[in-house]
Order: C-alpha cells, then sequence, then structure tokens
C-alpha cells in the first residue's frame, strides 16, 4: 500500500521536511516558527500562512487539507502539551480520518465501527476524551457494557485475542495501537463507513 504521496508541513515541520531532503507540497501554519531557510527555499505559493492565534498548527492542517486520510507525524514528539492539543484537534475535528504516528506506537480517532486483521497479542489502549461507550470483538478483555471516561474509566493495556472490531458510540474515544500496524489500520479507516459528521 502506497501511502503519503502528498507532504504538507505544519510551520518548522517544514525545516524537519527540508533537513530530511523532503521539499513539502504545502506549508501550513501561522508561520511563528518556520525558518528564513525555510521560506527562502520554498515555492511562495507553497506558503499557507493562517495567522491567528486560536488554534494549534495542526489544526490549521487538519481543517485545511482536502485528503481521506492523514498521516501526522512530529506530533508525538518532545513536549506534552502538544502532544495534547493534538489529540484535542482529533477530537475536534472528527469527520477527518487522521492517524498521528509515534516512534513506537500510533494513535487515531475511533470511528463509528472500525474493523482490522491482526493477530492474537496485539497490544491495543484505549483512552476517552469524553464520556463514550462500545462493544469489542477480539479483545481479551471487552468493552461491552462499560462506559468511558477521562475522569472515569479508562481501557489502556489490554490486547487482542484474534480480529479486532471496535463500535463507539461517540467521537471520543482514541485508540492505540504499535507503529508496525500503520498499513493495516490505514486500510481499515479506509475501508469503513464515512467517519463522524464535523463537530
Amino acid at each position: 500500500m502506497s501511502l503519503g504521496r502528498t507532504v504538507v508541513a505544519a510551520d518548522s515541520g517544514a525545516d524537519a521536511a527540508l533537513a530530511l531532503g523532503v521539499t513539502p507540497d504545502a506549508v501550513i501554519g501561522d508561520f511563528d516558527s518556520l525558518s528564513e531557510m525555510a521560506r527562502a527555499t520554498l515555492a511562495p505559493d507553497t506558503l499557507h500562512p493562517i495567522p491567528e492565534q486560536d488554534s494549534t498548527d495542526f489544526d490549521k492542517c487538519l481543517r485545511n487539507i482536502s485528503s481521506p486520510l492523514v498521516i501526522g507525524i512530529g506530533f508525538s514528539g518532545d513536549r506534552l502539551d502538544h502532544q495534547l492539543a493534538a489529540y484535542n484537534t482529533l477530537v475536534t475535528h472528527p469527520h477527518r480520518r487522521c492517524i498521528l504516528l509515534g516512534a513506537e506506537e500510533l494513535l487515531f480517532l475511533c470511528p463509528p465501527s472500525f474493523a482490522m486483521t491482526c493477530e492474537a497479542g496485539l497490544p491495543v489502549s484505549l483512552f476517552p476524551m469524553g464520556a463514550v461507550e462500545g462493544i469489542s470483538e477480539g479483545l481479551r478483555w471487552p468493552i461491552n457494557g462499560l462506559n468511558f471516561a477521562p475522569d472515569g474509566r479508562i481501557g489502556t493495556s489490554n490486547e487482542t485475542i484474534g480480529p479486532l472490531s471496535l463500535s463507539v458510540t461517540s467521537p471520543k474515544m482514541l485508540v492505540i495501537l504499535p507503529e508496525c500496524m500503520l498499513e493495516s489500520v490505514a486500510e481499515a479507516l479506509l475501508a469503513t463507513r464515512p467517519a463522524w459528521p464535523p463537530a
């Protein structure tokens, strides 16, 4: 499966891309951290400044990219506050299919229904960003009949016993899997019915 044909950088993510020899197709953000070197290197028509400070650069990107699936890289890095803000953005834009890819794990907002073929013993964590219920198949500890909330029950440290199937009642459940499952998760998300409506 071919993933990531178009590269969109969030602000100074353009500098990181250029350092790896990748020229972004577009750069979106408030440009408060984009280097002068990057500005001079990139074609002017690839720069899309959005000067408002009420949203993060990731939020600006996600709401302005038109793609059936977005893979976000670099949003699980050095700063915990930026990481939490990225999770908030996923919940704020539930109609967008997006995977945040880290060095060892990936994370996405669970659509109304999600099904993926996988082997037994795969680590799975579910973290609610709001009140949500669900049903599952293929989890060692099923979630059927449980009420999840960030200040109540959470679903970390579960694992699969076979193919995984999840259905949730609201766009509030984050799913965390090993990063090696990227292609399988991407295929499963693209195969699902339309995601949640806009918040």
